[in-house]
């Protein structure tokens, strides 16, 4: 039985904007947020860190003073900001949003932050954390195709749906399953944690050479406004996990000899063009988005009204 409480927030509405990288996800946001009176909660795993502001394409100052906005800037990347911790402080954050305003505003691109929010996460089996740590040596030692290439082959479901770029996840994948002997991929149950609030799923997407386009253009101007420095600036940072991600890990490549100036620039596009796909691939499971083009902005309001009625 909902508590007094609970029944008040019933009546409160979490608007979840998803899609993928370089789409137009911020801007629809602040146009929501602008409409309806409300705030922004980033559902973005690398905006999170104060550090990284070029290469994650943070909203800039002036997005940041159209609209308020949570969970930019709001940890160093020495922290370690997991998808449970955002599940707790995210709620803790809608609470506060909703004690103001009947609507909030979650944007973002990372699938498992954004389930988190939305639908809970399933309880996870305790790891033998010798296997961790002989799997963290074999990333340091062998690098990170060591890892991709045995867990495509134990767990190739769990493998296609996460960022493959990512030690952490792909580490994971494999601790599960070496520690238990089940795919994480079968624990990850489609059995949602009911929310004492609505919420209202958009999706944004458009041709894929469109968006190609879209992708290569911000890259272009990444670079332009400083991202080569500001991985320098991060070296000191480079074993944190936050840093082994698109646009930093190639640059970093580039410093460190391996790659050129131009062919980094070129990976880094290629990387986010496989990025925007499996975010996508992400999203195409959950039946309950509803999928717009990005310049249909007064449409998606238009549809929020509708289902507020």
């Amino acid at each position: 039985m909902l508590t007094v409480d609970q029944t008040s927030k019933k009546s409160k509405t979490l608007i979840s904007i998803v899609g993928p990288t370089a789409i137009g996800k911020t801007a629809l946001a602040i146009q929501l947020a602008q409409h309806f009176d409300t705030e922004i909660i980033s559902a973005d795993s690398r905006q999170f860190f104060k550090e990284m502001a070029i290469g994650t394409a943070k909203p800039d100052a002036g997005e940041l003073a159209a609209a308020k906005h949570h969970f930019i800037d709001s940890h160093s990347v020495s922290q370690l900001f997991s998808t449970g911790d955002f599940e707790i402080e995210g709620l803790n954050t809608l609470d506060q949003i909703f004690k103001k305003h009947n609507l909030a505003i979650m944007v973002g691109g990372s699938g498992l932050y954004v389930n988190a929010l939305t639908n809970g996460l399933d309880e996870m089996p305790d790891i033998d954390l010798a296997i961790r740590e002989r799997l963290n040596k074999q990333f340091e030692e062998e690098g990170l195709s060591s890892i991709q290439k045995q867990l495509a082959t134990l767990d190739p479901e769990y493998f296609a749906k996460v960022d493959q770029q990512n030690p952490q996840r792909m580490i994971r994948g494999l601790e599960v399953f070496l520690s238990t002997g089940q795919k994480l991929s079968s624990m990850l149950s489609a059995t949602k944690k009911k929310r004492p609030f609505n919420i209202i799923k958009i999706g944004l997407n458009t041709d894929r050479a469109i968006l190609y386009d879209r992708i290569n253009q911000r890259v272009d101007k990444m670079i332009a406004d400083g991202l080569l420095e500001e991985v320098k600036s991060l070296i000191p940072f480079k074993k944190y996990n936050a840093l082994n991600t698109v646009g930093y890990s190639e640059l970093f490549d580039y410093l460190d000899g391996k790659l050129s100036f131009e062919d980094a620039i070129s990976a880094i596009k290629q990387n986010t063009r496989r990025f925007a796909k499996r975010q996508l691939t992400w999203f195409r499971r959950d039946e309950e988005i509803n999928w717009f083009e990005p310049i249909e902005k007064e449409k998606v309001i238009n549809f929020i009204h509708d289902r507020l009625k």
